[in-house]
């Protein structure tokens, strides 16, 4: 296994659409190793191939906590079929804006098909962090940002802030 680079804020690969898998190759379970460890490094709870330069379905998540054993979910073509009417609010952050926070309305529970590995198809039920990971995850294959769900003042806000850090850097 080995660590990819993490794109950042304006990089182009994140406002891209990923394409579908259409066969799991040994590569795509090497990527899929690759991503889960880039973002067990990086502190993250998941991450989206966009955010590593690759425009392939594929998404990593893992919402264990710390005391907990890990319990990562691979992903391959993950699509939301479901989600509830009840919305909620809450902090996000996200790898590829560094050090950046905002409040974003999410659904409160929803309902994600994928294929794991082995080319077998599931259905997971996502609430709480979960189900904002998810969605958060999958606006990513979407080349959206959760910036993109923020009032424009606020996105304008973290938009400065992260030209200004990166002037710095």
């Amino acid at each position: 296994m080995s660590t990819l680079k993490i794109y950042e804020y304006p990089e182009s690969v994140l406002r891209q659409k990923a394409k579908r898998i259409e066969k799991i190759t040994p590569e795509i379970k090497q990527k899929l190793s690759d991503m889960l460890e880039t973002m067990y490094l990086d502190d993250g709870v998941g991450l989206a191939a966009n955010q590593v330069g690759l425009l392939e379905r594929l998404v990593v998540i893992d919402v264990s906590h710390e005391k907990d054993d890990p319990k990562p979910l691979k992903m391959i073509n993950p699509e939301i079929i479901k989600h509830s009417d009840e919305t909620s609010e809450g902090e996000e952050g996200c790898l590829s804006l560094p050090d950046q926070s905002a409040v974003v309305e999410r659904y409160d529970t929803v309902t994600v098909r994928y294929m794991d590995e082995e080319g077998m198809e599931h259905t997971i039920e996502g609430k709480g962090l979960l189900s904002v990971a998810l969605q958060h995850e999958l606006d990513h294959l979407e080349g959206k940002l959760f910036i993109d769900r923020i009032s424009p003042l606020k996105r304008n806000i973290i938009i400065r802030k992260l030209r200004k850090d990166k002037r710095r850097n």
